[in-house]
Parts: C-alpha cells; structure tokens; sequence
C-alpha cells in the first residue's frame, strides 16, 4: 500500500477535515506542519508543483491535491484503489 503525507498547517479546518476523512477510512499518514519552518513551506511548493494552499496530499510521491480531491476519491470510491 502506498505511504500517504499531508501537508498541514495551524488553525486549518481542511486540514483537520482531511485528517478525520483519512482516519475514517483507518488510513495511516503522516504528517508535517509547514508552519515549522519556510524550508518546509518551500519543500511543499515545490513536491506541488506551486500549489500554497493546504493541505497538500500526497500518495508516496504522487500529488493527489487538497482535500477536495481527498473527498472526491472517496466520494467515488477510488480512495482505497489509488492507494494499491
């Protein structure tokens, strides 16, 4: 199963939304909170080819994009299949 990482920062309701989409469907991530530091930020601009918003979601290396694009995968039950 490939690894998912989010992208998060402080104060962030997609963010957490995000999170409790991933953990309802029991999926492990991990995370990193850009706030802790702009090399973080910087890192996270350039794995999304530009994007600044957060979170930013990514399925090993692959860019699956924010949590409307979480949500649409589970939405039409893809979730579980982009992540075989």
């Amino acid at each position: 199963m490939k690894k998912i990482f989010i992208y998060t920062g402080p104060v962030c309701n997609y963010c957490d939304a995000a999170k409790r989409l991933l953990k309802r469907n029991n999926l492990e991530f991990s995370e990193v909170d850009i706030s802790t530091g702009p090399e973080i930020l910087d890192q996270m601009i350039s794995k999304s080819n530009g994007k600044r918003t957060i979170p930013q979601i990514f399925f090993d290396d692959e860019h699956i994009g924010g949590y409307t694009e979480l949500r649409e995968l589970e939405k039409e039950k893809k979730l579980l299949e982009c992540l075989k």
